[in-house]
C-alpha cells in the first residue's frame, strides 16, 4: 500500500491519527479549566511518564481542546539555556493582548502590561536574555523590584486578573517540565500558589519524566497540594489495537486479529512504536488486509528503526564510563536497580561510579526512582543495550 496515504506517523510529538486511552485525563482537564472560568478551585495538571508514551502529544491536544473553549494559552518548554523569565515575557505578552478584545476586560489588560514592563526591566539584570516589546510604560512598584519570585507572583497576579475580567481561563501548558531550574521553578509554584489563594482562573498543566515530581516537592513545601498526576505509561491493550485499527480502517484497510495482536505485544503498546509498527505494516502490504506474515516480515525493521532513531541518539550522547554503567544495569533487567547492586555487578566501588551516575540522571538517561533506585527514562532500553552492547564483558569501564 502507497506509503504516501499511510495513517501512521511515528515522530516527536508528532500527533497520532486516533488518540486513543487519554479521554479521562482530557476530561479532568475540561472540568479544570471550566471550574475555574466560573470562580471555583481546580489543582493544576502534571502528565508524568518515559519518553515515547505520549505526553507531548496529549498536551498539544488539551491546549487545542482549551483553545476550542475560548480558554487563553501559553506553550512553554523548559529549556536547557533559555529562562523561564525569558520564555514566559513574550508568551504572555500575547496572551494579554488577547484577553484585550475585551472591553470589560481593557483596563485590566493594561495594568497587566504594565506589569509586564516593570517584570522585564527589574529582571534584566539577572535575566540577560529577556527580549520582549513593550506595549506600556511600566508602573513604579509593579512587578519591578528584580526579584523573580516577588516580581513572577505580581505578574501572574495581574495576568490573572485580567483573565478573570474577560471571563476567559489562563492556561500555562509547559513540557519538558523537569527542567526548569530549581529557583525559577520555586517562583513559578508561589505565584501559582497566589493566584490560588485569590482564586484567580491560572491553571497550569505541565509534562515531563518522572523526576519532575520529586522536583517540584522539593521547590515547594506545598507543592503536592498544587497538582493532580496523571502517570501515562502504555496504553492499555483496548487503547493500543484502537490506536492501530480506527486509521486504518478510516483508510478503508482491515488488519487481521492475529496481526493486530502481534503489533500490539511487539510494541509492548507504546504510543510510538505503535505508529513505528504501524507504518512499516502498512508498507509491506501491497493490499488489505494486514496480515501476521507482514507484521512478522518487517518487526526486524522496527526494531532497527528504534535502534537508529529512537534509542540511537540518545546512545551517541553517552561516554564510554556511562555506557559500560547502563549496560551492567541492562544485565540486571528493566529496573529500578540499586547502585550498589550495578556497582557489585560491575566489580567495582559504589562510591567510585557515584558521578557516572549522576551524569546519566543529568543528562536525562536515568532518573530517581522513590526508593532511591535508578530507572531508565526510555521504554524497553535495556533490551536495546543488550542488542548493540551484546557482550558484557563490554561493560567494564575504560
Amino acid at each position: 500500500m502507497d506509503g504516501i496515504l499511510s495513517p501512521f506517523n511515528p515522530g516527536a510529538g508528532a500527533a497520532p491519527p486516533a488518540l486513543t486511552g487519554r479521554d479521562d485525563i482530557r476530561e479532568e482537564v475540561r472540568i479544570c479549566i471550566e471550574r475555574l472560568r466560573i470562580g471555583r478551585h481546580a489543582n493544576g495538571q502534571l502528565l508524568v511518564g518515559l519518553r515515547g508514551v505520549g505526553k507531548t502529544v496529549l498536551l498539544e491536544r488539551l491546549l487545542y481542546e482549551a483553545e476550542q473553549r475560548d480558554s487563553i494559552t501559553l506553550r512553554l518548554e523548559a529549556p536547557e539555556f533559555k529562562s523561564l523569565p525569558a520564555s514566559l515575557a513574550p508568551a504572555l505578552r500575547v496572551a494579554l493582548l488577547r484577553m484585550n478584545r475585551m472591553q470589560s476586560a481593557k483596563e485590566a489588560v493594561t495594568r497587566g502590561l504594565r506589569a509586564l514592563a516593570g517584570f522585564v526591566i527589574g529582571l534584566k539584570v539577572s535575566f540577560g536574555d529577556i527580549e520582549v516589546g513593550m506595549d506600556y510604560p511600566p508602573e513604579p512598584g509593579l512587578a519591578d523590584c528584580g526579584d523573580l519570585e516577588l516580581d513572577l507572583c505580581a505578574l501572574l497576579v495581574e495576568a490573572g486578573r485580567a483573565a478573570r475580567a474577560a471571563h476567559t481561563v489562563l492556561a500555562i501548558f509547559i513540557d519538558e517540565f523537569q527542567g526548569m531550574p530549581q529557583h525559577e521553578l520555586s517562583s513559578l509554584l508561589y505565584a501559582l500558589h497566589r493566584c490560588t489563594q485569590l482564586q484567580l482562573p491560572v491553571i497550569l498543566i505541565g509534562a515531563g519524566l518522572p523526576p519532575m515530581i520529586k522536583h517540584i516537592g522539593d521547590a515547594k513545601s506545598y507543592a503536592e497540594r498544587m497538582f493532580d498526576v496523571h502517570r501515562l505509561g502504555p496504553l492499555t491493550l483496548e487503547a493500543a489495537r484502537d490506536a492501530i485499527t480506527e486509521p486504518a480502517a478510516q483508510a478503508g484497510v482491515t488488519i487481521q486479529p492475529a496481526a493486530l495482536d502481534a503489533i500490539v505485544e511487539q510494541s509492548g503498546a507504546y504510543p510510538y512504536f505503535l505508529q513505528q509498527w504501524g507504518k512499516l505494516t502498512w508498507r509491506a502490504a501491497s493490499v488489505s488486509p494486514i496480515t501476521p506474515d507482514h507484521v512478522d516480515n518487517v518487526s526486524d525493521a522496527a526494531i532497527a528503526a528504534l535502534d537508529d532513531g529512537f534509542y540511537g541518539f540518545r546512545f551517541e550522547r553517552l561516554t564510554q564510563p556511562e555506557r559500560s554503567y547502563l549496560r551492567a544495569m541492562a544485565e540486571l533487567g528493566e529496573g529500578p536497580h540499586d547502585s550498589r547492586r550495578v556497582a557489585k555487578a560491575m566489580g567495582l566501588p559504589s562510591e567510585l561510579l557515584e558521578p557516572v551516575r549522576n551524569d546519566l540522571v543529568t543528562k536525562g538517561m536515568l532518573y530517581t526512582a522513590p526508593l532511591g533506585d535508578a530507572a531508565f527514562t526510555v521504554p524497553r532500553f535495556h533490551e536495546f543495550l543488550k542488542r548493540i552492547m551484546p557482550n558484557t564483558v563490554e561493560a567494564e569501564p575504560v
